[in-house]
């Protein structure tokens, strides 16, 4: 999964760095950080590819980087950046959820692939190996049902809060809601598969309840919304 991702994140920045744990560089061509001679070891993290404002596909085109498809790259790998942090103060808390927070960073990897594969001028071969089942969103599903059953009932609209951990999931769902506004409108232009946009809509939901269900286990308070006096 890691070579695939970074081939298809080519170009966008998008999970650049597995560009090194496969072993090899965009420009295929690797170089020491010390400036010596190539090494299979250390490739090279810049390319100067993106040098004129263009950037590439998985399928080879040359698009402007403001695309609506880089767009929506970034805005997927900034998801999965607050989800690393919301992971890591998680973790400090000792949730057992960190697992399936990494398994959805996983994901949010097959997600830009899914993304950087454009409909339009994707070849089979691209299809079959950057297509997204329905699965990981019958996943998500029975995550948030198990954790709903376990929150008090909602009452009141309310404001990210809820301790570190709480917030820090707060803040990734409004980066999720962002992304997936960003995918839609490659739905609908027939560049991008359906359930991307609908595992980003359930994501958004999981982690809502999920922010919910970490201020609960740590005892710590929701803000409640209160409409302010005049």
């Amino acid at each position: 999964m890691l070579r695939r991702a970074a081939a298809a994140a080519a170009g966008s920045g998008l999970g650049r760095p597995l560009w090194v744990v496969a072993g090899r560089g965009q420009s295929g061509e690797a170089g020491s950080p010390e400036g010596g001679p190539p090494s299979a070891r250390s490739p090279r993290i810049y390319t100067r590819t993106g040098d004129e404002g263009f950037s590439s596909t998985f399928t080879g085109e040359r698009r402007p980087k403001g695309d609506r498809i880089f767009e929506a790259l970034g805005t997927t790998d900034e998801l999965s950046s607050a989800i690393g942090l919301a992971s890591e103060l998680s973790s400090e808390k000792g949730h057992a959820f960190v697992e399936q927070l990494h398994k959805v960073q996983c994901m949010l990897q097959d997600v830009g692939s899914n993304i950087a594969t454009p409909l339009s001028s994707a070849r089979e071969a691209h299809l079959k190996r950057t297509s997204f089942s329905e699965e990981p969103i019958l996943e998500l599903e029975k995550w948030i049902d198990r954790y709903s059953e376990q929150l008090p009932p909602l009452r009141a609209f309310i404001l990210p809060s809820g301790g570190k951990s709480s917030a820090a999931l707060h803040f990734s769902r409004a980066v999720c809601r962002r992304a997936e506004r960003c995918v839609v409108p490659l739905v609908q232009a027939g560049e991008a598969d359906p359930n991307v946009a609908k595992y980003l809509n359930r994501l958004s939901d999981y982690l809502f309840v999920l922010a919910r269900y970490a201020a609960m286990k740590e005892g710590k308070e929701e803000k409640i919304y209160t409409k302010p006096k005049p």
